[in-house]
């Protein structure tokens, strides 16, 4: 693919094309009209897209796939070995760059899926935020994992597993639910056979991003495109949730099983440290969705509005069983003014008593 690109960028213009493609795209909506352009795309620069989408998508395998497991494993001997040499520390760093790229570039990919139809132009501020959200996510969520598994070998491969499988059985749990036809039109050359097969590798590197930070490209493999093109914000927010639980989960775990080579670190300092780190990757997040994204204007709803109505959500649920918890304290709760009651239940019995009592005291 490298040297087809190159051979068709230093030949390009030159020769006339044959023939050319009219793509038709959508502007921003501005005050509420969006306006449709056509251009002319040439057999060239269509070959061009095409490998530069490929590059993208490789960009992402390599990244979770390869980056991720390294920069693990490198970080991990590091503590094993309570030293970091300035190779080790380079190649960490081209990994933590690696991923960071790799999850960039799933968010422009799932932008530009979402919104196949637009005319779409990325600001420096979105690229900005992008780059913080995930290069916090990313390195909390690595530290964390490395620092529980270095204190508890037996349970790390538990969690992995746990972790890796329910992401790589959700697509297809859903797509049972769904009752739909299996796909078929992934490609023609391929049987049954080879589609579950593509289907597997599409959802086990669905997995691997999930394993580390959060998939911006959602599968659905009840869709003909095989991505979710809906704006989840429940899910989303449901993920990280779920996430911050588990790390501050593990960072309790490394805190009360951890060695003497965590001796010289300051323990408590370090899990806060970490946990504001991720809550900072989440802020970041939050500003790219309600400020820098550059189809915020077809949102019908803003991540702030979702995740206020997820929390109202969350706050009804926990306050739900106090009115029954009241209503039966109320019932069992006696009568306030005590001796008027007693005076008037003696009265009722003066008045339902033996008559030859009554009779008795008139005498």
């Amino acid at each position: 693919r490298c040297v087809e690109v190159f051979y068709i960028y230093f030949h390009a213009g030159r020769v006339e094309e044959p023939y050319v493609s009219i793509t038709k795209k959508r502007q921003m909506p501005k005050d509420g009209y969006s306006e449709e352009i056509e251009k002319e795309v040439g057999q060239a620069e269509g070959k061009l897209c095409t490998h530069r989408s490929a590059f993208s998508r490789a960009s992402v395998i390599q990244a979770f796939l390869g980056s991720a497991p390294q920069l693990t494993l490198q970080l991990y001997i590091c503590v094993l070995q309570q030293e970091i040499t300035a190779a080790r520390s380079v190649f960490m760093v081209l990994s933590l760059l690696s991923i960071v790229y790799g999850a960039l570039r799933c968010n422009i990919l799932a932008i530009k899926i979402k919104y196949d139809d637009y005319d779409i132009s990325v600001k420096p501020a979105a690229y900005l935020c992008i780059f913080m959200w995930r290069s916090l996510e990313i390195a909390t969520r690595v530290t964390v994992l490395v620092l529980f598994s270095s204190v508890l070998q037996i349970w790390t491969l538990p969690v992995v597993l746990v972790n890796f499988f329910s992401f790589f059985f959700y697509p297809w749990i859903l797509f049972w639910q769904s009752k739909s036809p299996f796909p078929e039109n992934i490609e023609k050359a391929l049987s049954r056979v080879g589609t579950t097969i593509v289907l597997c590798l599409l959802t086990f590197l669905y997995a691997g991003i999930n394993m580390f930070c959060w998939s911006a490209v959602q599968v659905k493999l009840n869709d003909p495109d095989l991505i979710n093109k809906s704006q989840n914000w429940y899910r989303l927010t449901v993920y990280y949730m779920l996430r911050f639980i588990e790390n501050a989960f593990l960072l309790l775990m490394w805190y009360i099983y951890k060695t003497d080579i965590y001796l010289y670190v300051c323990a408590p300092l370090l899990v806060l440290q970490l946990l504001i780190g991720y809550c900072m990757a989440v802020l970041f997040m939050l500003v790219f969705y309600q400020f820098c994204h550059p189809c915020k204007k077809l949102f019908s709803s803003s991540i702030s509005e979702a995740f206020l109505s997820c929390f109202k959500f969350l706050c009804f649920i926990c306050k739900a069983p106090r009115p029954t918890v009241l209503t039966n304290k109320a019932e069992v709760k006696p009568p306030e003014n005590t001796d008027d009651t007693w005076s008037s239940s003696k009265t009722i019995d003066s008045q339902k008593g033996n008559p030859y009592q009554s009779v008795s005291s008139n005498a």
